[in-house]
């Protein structure tokens, strides 16, 4: 059990992230205490996607390369619609979500990040929830989607929009402070 205060959080998010979903939980995670990095793909700021339009960059600590998975307590994966679609085609990304899986750390995904969460194979018979249009791929995947603001299966957090981020951020501190969570490897 790791108390969200003594905690290290990755977020991973490239050019296109819904601006909202890398900043709330980076903001509110840090003024709980939480050393929180945000990794891109080439280790350099990226710009968000706000209200139809680019929106803020926001400063990296590494590259996603460089991110050790031994290092965090969890992930968390911002949505917008572009962030995860390139994202999902990156495989140094991709292990690294299977790696947090893999080794029962806390996997936080909002909006259309489930895509991710399918790209890793980690979604087979699993509770989730997402932006409505990866409904069916998520079922196609194998998991269980509900309508529901906040869903979690040992540890993975799936969230729909921007509207439940409140939701979203306290079911990580809550998630992260239970610790590691027994799950089968994908």
């Amino acid at each position: 059990m790791t108390a969200i205060a003594e905690a290290k959080i990755l977020i991973i998010a490239t050019n296109g992230f819904e601006q909202s979903e890398l900043e709330f939980p980076r903001d509110q995670l840090r003024a709980k205490g939480a050393t929180v990095d945000v990794a891109t793909p080439d280790g350099a700021a990226i710009r968000g996607w706000n209200n139809k339009d680019w929106g803020r960059e926001a400063e990296a600590d590494l590259k996603i390369g460089a991110a050790l998975v031994a290092e965090y307590d969890a992930i968390v994966l911002p949505g917008g619609q572009m962030n995860p679609d390139i994202l999902r085609m990156d495989p140094e990304a991709v292990l690294l979500v299977k790696g947090f899986h893999d080794e029962g750390k806390v996997v936080a995904a909002i909006c259309h990040a489930p895509w991710l969460l399918i790209e890793a194979g980690i979604v087979k018979g699993h509770d989730v929830t997402s932006w409505p249009s990866l409904k069916t791929d998520l079922i196609n995947a194998g998991g269980s989607w509900h309508d529901n603001e906040v869903v979690v299966a040992k540890g993975m957090i799936t969230s729909r929009k921007p509207d439940d981020l409140k939701a979203f951020v306290s079911k990580i501190v809550e998630e992260i402070e239970e610790g590691r969570h027994a799950r089968s490897a994908a």
